[in-house]
């Protein structure tokens, strides 16, 4: 018997595994190459929700096998900036779960605080509650965690959410996953104030941003899942497009790219609607041409869409 928590021995059992049959029977095989196709880059993010697939493919084999098996603690955090992949990750990482026969359902509930935290005293407690029971047996996943902690309001409730989701963390830890998501530096600073949460999480997972390279790569097959293409001066301009906006306020990644291709089909439209007289072919149709993008306002300084005046481009 090994001296960990909750170790246990079964009776002998299963004396030979085929791995890789192992592996394709659980679908780890298949999701980790969907999420390979879904996300361009995040290389450090990939390797370690391998690692985390082949930690828990090892250890139901060991339970199979007879061996001590102590049931892994599971919650986890994805620290990152917006854009970058998170939930995502949290939906194949259920699958994954599920899969292995280490949660009942391969669900994912996702909230935020207030779905949690109530805004009168007694409202707290019911909230909380009645999500965790939507989540159990599956996986809940909470985005910008950090929020449930507010010290410098003396009449927040979340505390209350914190110290019941601790609880549940804790005593039900096979059969809830929790994984807390938010910016790198908010949830240190969270980490700090609630130990009791770092305690529990076994998994850190950092989410690196997109390199100018990987967001192009982003907005190609935005486009081409959309029936679209950038000309080849298009291309260019969009580089020029990504290298000012990074340096701008709430860039969000691959969130950003997503809403500038919105906003280049939407000028397109514009432009060749423009002149009603003209006759479209197929080219016309699925082209995106330079003044589709650099009808941006980011090309003379402007901000971001959210903090754009209203009538002015984005």
């Amino acid at each position: 018997m090994l001296d960990v928590p909750h170790a246990m021995t079964t009776g002998p059992g299963e004396t030979s595994f085929d791995l890789r049959k192992e592996a394709e029977e659980a679908g780890i095989t298949d999701t980790l190459q969907q999420l390979e196709q879904e996300l361009i880059g995040l290389r450090p993010v990939k390797d370690r929700v391998r690692q985390i697939a082949s930690l828990l493919l090892i250890e139901r084999i060991r339970q199979r096998a007879g061996l001590a098996s102590a049931p892994p603690t599971l919650h986890m955090s994805f620290t990152g900036n917006p854009g970058t992949g998170k939930t995502t990750v949290a939906l194949r990482m259920a699958k994954i779960l599920h899969g292995l026969g280490f949660v009942r359902r391969g669900q994912v509930i996702s909230v935020t605080r207030d779905d949690l935290v109530g805004q009168y005293i007694g409202h707290t407690a019911p909230k909380t509650k009645e999500i965790l029971k939507k989540a159990m047996g599956g996986v809940l996943f909470i985005d910008e965690a950090y929020y449930l902690h507010r010290p410098d309001n003396e009449r927040d409730y979340g505390q209350e959410a914190i110290e019941i989701l601790l609880q549940v963390m804790e005593n039900q830890r096979e059969d809830l996953v929790v994984i807390l998501a938010g910016y790198g530096e908010r949830m240190t600073s969270f980490f700090a104030s609630n130990p009791g949460f770092r305690s529990r999480i076994a998994h850190h997972v950092e989410f690196p941003d997109y390199a100018e390279a990987e967001l192009l790569v982003i907005a190609e097959l935005m486009l081409k899942e959309r029936g679209y293409r950038f000309s080849a001066a298009a291309r260019e301009a969009f580089e020029t497009y990504i290298a000012l906006r990074r340096t701008q306020p709430f860039f969000s990644n691959a969130r950003s790219i997503r809403n500038a291709v919105d906003r280049m089909r939407l000028r397109q439209a514009d432009r060749l609607v423009s002149d009603l007289d003209r006759m479209l072919d197929v080219a016309d149709l699925e082209t995106i041409d330079p003044a589709d993008v650099l009808a941006s306002r980011v090309f003379s300084g402007g901000a971001d869409a959210r903090s754009a005046k209203p009538g002015t481009k984005p």
